[in-house]
């Protein structure tokens, strides 16, 4: 009897009871279980129009998604921040905007910047292959103005309705909470390769712009098209970007993976580290714009996501520059507290139709008031205005401002109708007059449905090396991904991109390329008419934008705040390494000091030399390049299997590495050894008998080249 209860008792614990629910065979509903027509448009006024605010749909699946978690963000959830400032560099574009902070350049305006990872949680590690959010609040005279946006310029989703699936599907499984800031896996391939809108972004993703060397080394993109109005009220379309100054650089996928367990905070201390140091962070502002009667002469929509506006047909115009010069106080009170929304405008700055940014409109309000626990967000000082606030809002969580008098409505005549509206001519805000007629309807433009062109573009632009590193991503991330259903689909699609790559790809994968799957997707409108909005092919005209490519985007040569290790040991050769050093720190570097132990080191003539690291906290994935010094060292240095190993890494990861006299015997140790040819130099090997003036300047020109990845072309160096 005993056995049966039990038996009994696990049997009722296994139904389904009146809290649990599977969602096979079902119909989809509302929350209030009204049958769902379309889950994958939200409803608009015309298939271009503005995102309508009736849309309950729409209103119900992301204000659920957007509660979900507290406090932590469902999304960027681990970031770094800090304070700087922004100046534009003259009045030329009074021409598009009447925005003050973009047209006075005696107006130095305060800003703060959080830059962030998308999929993982506020724990997880820096280095994860993932998307990069690039917020910057600029604290203007004419209120606060947010730009939201990432690394990247273009997103996965082309309507803000499939946001919450896009994120439900690259978050750690429902079953298990696995993988932690990782796409790969089976859900997330199951949505994308479902979702061929998502295909430009994939090659992005898996590109080497998903792995950053530092967050001061990445662009940034607004990824919308918005509008500027000038005072005339013309309003010009307008595609916002920020340069680093620094140049763009990457690491390497192996190095990213050591990393993160080296030191998972890799990029929120370089940041940290290099404000502290004077060494501030700056980004060039560009802008692409496009005139209203230019709105339809692209083979691409201005208002998809997805699609960006390649720099030689619109060129960047660099307007203004903007400099961290100061790292938060205390980070929950400023990076974590620090509220954005693309919705925080200022006069001179307005929207468009963009499906996805109409959706951000409504998402990000709602989002802050979960995180921050209600309406007066804004009354925390990061998120305070710089001029002060006046309406007729009350109350509510968190109250700070204290409001005195007797009314707080409008119109009144008590207070004599304060506080009173402005008029446009005074600054007041006011929408562009955008002409609308047309029906109401849940769908997509079917100038939104060319996916691969633009994939085919990126693609096309980049280095061999860099193809090479996306497809072998591609192969990492579906090697995951343990349905070959998702595979198949998924390795399809690639093959609509560039028929080599996904031949690659699949060879890697042990597979054949599956012909194209059609129809590919019922994303684009109501079941009832699916085939009215399959993929559109366009043969367009720019084959290549050098512009996509990293390696054509290195900078202007500088080795400013690079991480140069020197190994070292007593007896080290003193006059090379205060040489050496001096050189590279002349031109910006950041010098360390390796030794098989903390404390401190004595060189040649027994001055003490402090070590910055020993063997077992380094690892050359956090250094840049490394140079080894000659003298009694170097015997020692023999004898220390972390030193060899870190030379052969930086090898491995096409790094520059240098010696001078019998340093050269340290790197004969390694695997390196057969390389040190009359042609070693133009392959980042700097290694000399004797030194000379021109050594330093030879090493600095190979850090400055930042990878030679001709290596990769050989056999792989054993690290």
């Amino acid at each position: 009897m005993k056995n049966e209860n039990s038996k009994e008792s696990n049997k009722k614990t296994n139904d389904l009871g009146p809290n649990t629910e599977s969602a096979v065979n079902q119909k989809m509903t509302t929350d209030q279980g009204l049958l769902i027509n379309d889950d994958n448009n939200s409803l608009k006024a015309g298939e271009r129009g503005a995102t309508l605010l009736e849309d309950f749909i729409l209103r119900e699946k992301i204000t659920h998604f957007d509660h979900e978690r507290i406090p932590e963000r469902i999304v960027h959830a681990r970031g770094a921040g800090a304070h700087g400032v922004f100046k534009v560099y003259d009045n030329s574009m009074e021409e598009f905007t009447k925005a003050g902070f973009l047209i006075n350049p005696a107006i130095e305006t305060p800003v703060f910047v959080r830059i962030s990872t998308v999929a993982g949680f506020r724990g997880s590690a820096d280095l994860a292959r993932d998307v990069r959010g690039f917020a910057i609040k600029f604290y203007t005279e004419e209120g606060n103005y947010d730009l939201v946006g990432n690394n990247m310029p273009v997103f996965f989703i082309q309507d803000a309705i499939k946001f919450p699936d896009l994120i439900h599907a690259v978050k750690p499984e429902p079953r298990n909470e696995i993988p932690q800031a990782a796409s790969a896996h089976n859900t997330f391939y199951d949505f994308i390769s479902m979702s061929p809108e998502s295909t430009h972004m994939m090659m992005w993703l898996m590109s080497d712009r998903s792995i950053p060397r530092s967050l001061r080394m990445m662009e940034g993109f607004g990824v919308h098209t918005f509008r500027l109005i000038n005072t005339a009220g013309k309003s010009h379309f307008v595609k916002f970007h920020w340069k680093p100054i620094l140049g763009m650089h990457a690491v390497v996928w192996d190095e990213a993976l050591k990393i993160n367990g080296q030191d998972p905070d890799f990029h929120r201390r370089d940041l940290h580290e290099a404000i502290e140091a004077g060494a501030f962070p700056e980004w060039e502002f560009g802008v692409q714009i496009v005139s209203e009667e230019d709105e339809h002469k692209f083979d691409f929509d201005l208002l998809d996501p997805t699609k960006l506006i390649p720099e030689e047909l619109v060129p960047v115009k660099k307007i203004g520059k903007i400099t961290l010069n100061r790292n938060p106080d205390n980070y929950f009170a400023e990076t974590e507290q620090v509220a954005f929304h693309p919705g925080h405008l200022v006069p001179g700055i307005d929207f468009t139709n963009d499906p996805l940014l109409q959706g951000r409109l409504f998402s990000y309000t709602d989002t802050q008031l979960s995180r921050l626990g209600g309406p007066n967000f804004h009354e925390i000082p990061i998120n305070r205005s710089i001029i002060p606030i006046h309406n007729n809002q009350r109350d509510g969580i968190a109250r700070i401002q204290i409001n005195k008098g007797k009314t707080s409505y409008h119109p009144n005549s008590i207070s004599d109708g304060y506080p009173k509206q402005v008029k446009a001519s005074e600054g007041g805000f006011t929408s562009y007059q955008e002409r609308i007629d047309a029906n109401k309807i849940r769908t997509r433009s079917k100038s939104f449905l060319d996916f691969f062109s633009q994939a085919t573009l990126f693609y096309n632009s980049q280095t061999v090396p860099e193809q090479n590193h996306l497809i072998d991503a591609f192969r990492f991330e579906l090697g995951k991904v343990d349905i070959q259903e998702i595979r198949d689909r998924m390795v399809s699609l690639l093959g609509q991109v560039d028929e080599d790559m996904a031949n690659k790809v699949a060879a890697g994968l042990g597979m054949k390329v599956p012909k194209p799957i059609q129809p590919i997707t019922h994303q684009f409108g109501a079941d009832d008419h699916p085939k009215d909005f399959q993929p559109i092919k366009v043969n367009p005209a720019l084959k290549k934008s050098p512009a996509l490519s990293m390696t054509h985007n290195k900078g202007d040569g500088s080795i400013s705040t690079r991480q140069i290790a020197f190994l070292t040991a007593d007896g080290v050769d003193g006059i090379a390494l205060d040489k050496v050093k001096k050189a590279l720190e002349g031109a910006g570097a950041m010098v360390k000091i390796i030794a098989p132990h903390l404390g401190f080191i004595k060189d040649d003539k027994g001055k003490e030399i402090k070590v910055d690291k020993s063997f077992l906290t380094a690892s050359s994935v956090l250094f840049d390049a490394v140079y080894v010094p000659s003298g009694d060292s170097v015997k020692t240095l023999k004898a220390v299997p972390n030193a060899i190993h870190f030379i052969n890494e930086s090898y491995l990861h096409c790094k520059a590495i240098a010696s001078n006299g019998n340093g050269k015997q340290l790197i004969e140790s390694t695997y390196v050894a057969p390389n040190l040819n009359k042609d070693a130099a133009s392959n980042g090997l700097i290694v000399v008998d004797k030194m000379d003036d021109n050594f330093a300047k030879l090493f600095i020109k190979a850090i400055a080249a930042h990878r030679f990845f001709e290596r990769e072309n050989g056999d792989k160096v054993p690290a």
